[in-house]
């Protein structure tokens, strides 16, 4: 089986995320069902959401990151086994993200790194 990662993003709101915690909490038991399911079939990696500040490194230095303009920001992530990017892209339509105003996910193939 191959690795994807599963890339939640969403809309950004003014100088944090669009969803309250409140809303984020509400919205645990959809998110534990999901990974749980994702677990029970033998598929899950890891998980973990992301804090919304961050650094942005280039070669000309450090700046804080994610910058105001950006409309959109990767909030999470999830990492997942299946044998084809089809069936990843199923497992991501379950994704309670897909249910958050401005809410999508993107589905990558995690290539070996081969030294």
């Amino acid at each position: 089986m191959k690795e994807f990662l599963l890339l939640f993003r969403n809309k950004t709101g003014e100088g944090g995320y669009s969803v309250s915690p409140e809303q984020m909490q509400a919205a645990m038991p959809k998110w534990q069902k999901w990974i749980g399911d994702i677990a029970a079939n033998g598929q899950f990696v890891s998980t973990q959401p992301l804090d919304y500040e961050g650094k942005i490194i280039r070669p000309g230095g450090i700046t804080d990151g994610p910058y105001v303009e950006v409309k959109e920001i990767v909030v999470g992530y999830l990492i997942c086994k299946s044998e084809t990017i089809e069936d990843a892209v199923a497992i991501g339509k379950g994704c309670p993200i897909l249910d958050y105003p401005g809410g999508s996910l993107e589905v990558r193939t995690i290539t070996p790194f081969v030294v």
